[in-house]
């Protein structure tokens, strides 16, 4: 039985890319549901697939993050995991799948929830804007901001797994140095810079194209926008990058994980020196990386 993996928009449920990756379950806002049709809802998905991992971005509204935590605390159970993650909307979307994908694994429910960190340092999450004059989530220079005024000028700026901001023309982003697929949610700006310019310099194997996440245009600054994320697509390469990474347990409620922090309870491990280190870690040296 797969683990459950659920979701605070029905944006950031992107299509599989198999026929076998299954969906994401929606959690309701409090203005859309009572709470105890949450409660009810969530019960059954525990006692249908055991533990549910549900991730939302940092940006979520407060009420929504609150009835979450409600919810778990009033279930007390220890088989929910609440995952809040700090990326742009297109990226948390993406992770989500990788999550689905990984739900179908034999891996401990605690080792998912954990893989959701490792796996974030792997998307190359960006935009192409048609002003910074609003971007908040990302350095931008007074000089830089100036630019944005003159008529015509667009950026590219990523946003993870470092921030790096270039005038287009003049620079040109950092991309990934191994195998990846593209995904690109088009807002209002009109251009074929990330699929002409773009994807070719960082190689893409594929890219794919969705609908702008709602939340999208306030997270970036403006609506004039091409949001994009690179990604790892492969489950098999997904599966040896967790699977490289010393699992432990965690001290406080007996959950399997990786990292340095638990999924499920959020406890740190103990000393650094008992901690798992990572060898799951693509380079240009991996077999997977583009070129190989």
């Amino acid at each position: 039985m797969p683990t459950a993996i659920a979701v605070t928009s029905p944006d950031l449920v992107l299509p599989p890319t198999d026929q076998q990756t299954p969906t994401a379950t929606l959690l309701q806002p409090p203005d859309a549901q009572p709470l105890g049709d949450a409660l009810a809802d969530m019960q059954v998905l525990v006692e249908q697939y055991g533990y549910v991992v549900a991730v939302y971005p940092a940006t979520i509204p407060t009420p929504h993050e609150r009835r979450l935590h409600t919810v778990r605390n009033l279930l007390e159970s220890d088989r929910i995991a609440l995952l809040k993650v700090d990326l742009p909307p297109l990226a948390v979307a993406v992770l989500v799948r990788q999550l689905r994908q990984l739900s179908l694994c034999d891996f401990h429910p605690g080792i998912i929830a954990s893989a959701a960190r490792l796996l974030s340092h792997y998307i190359h999450a960006g935009a192409l804007l048609n002003s910074v004059a609003r971007l908040d989530r990302v350095p931008v220079s007074l000089k830089t901001h100036a630019k944005s005024w003159v008529p015509g000028a667009q950026f590219g700026v990523l946003a993870n797994p470092a921030p790096q901001l270039v005038k287009i023309g003049s620079g040109e982003l950092d991309g990934p140095d191994f195998a990846t697929h593209l995904v690109v949610a088009p807002g209002s700006l009109q251009s074929d810079w990330v699929t002409e310019t773009l994807a070719p310099a960082w190689r893409v194997q594929g890219i794919q194209e969705c609908a702008l996440p709602a939340q999208s245009p306030a997270w970036w600054g403006t609506a004039k926008m091409i949001e994009f994320a690179a990604f790892l697509p492969d489950i098999s390469v997904l599966y040896q990058l967790v699977a490289s990474v010393r699992r432990e347990v965690c001290g406080w409620c007996g959950s399997e994980l990786i990292g340095d922090r638990c999924g499920f309870c959020s406890a740190p491990l103990g000393p650094p020196e008992t901690r798992g280190r990572a060898s799951g870690v693509l380079t240009r040296g991996s077999p997977t990386r583009q070129g190989a």
